[in-house]
């Protein structure tokens, strides 16, 4: 799904740490329209109704973890096209390779 055209699109950003929330939201507000979800099912509901642009996923979230959350936004129609770029302070990248297979 391409990147709208609105002058300011969509981002969801999911994480459970309100400073690294606040930290995007400071980064990105002036461009982007910001929702917030602070774990995996939320991340699911979010997402499917308020049709973000992009998804800031963190990988260590509550209820369902990010690659969790990531393979059941992929597996919904609506949010497959969604483009999700995974925050993690994991340092293992084969850890983080083996989870999204």
């Amino acid at each position: 799904r391409p990147m709208s055209a609105r002058s300011h699109p969509k981002i969801l950003i999911v994480d459970d740490t309100v400073r690294n929330i606040q930290v995007l939201e400071v980064i990105l507000s002036d461009r982007f329209r910001i929702n917030i979800a602070i774990n995996g099912l939320q991340a699911l509901d979010v997402a499917e109704k308020g049709e973000p642009d992009l998804i800031l996923l963190d990988v260590m979230i509550p209820e369902l973890d990010g690659f969790k959350t990531c393979k059941r936004l992929k597996k919904n129609p609506d949010t497959r096209d969604i483009p999700v770029i995974f925050l993690t302070a994991r340092v293992d990248l084969d850890d983080v390779v083996r989870e999204l297979s």
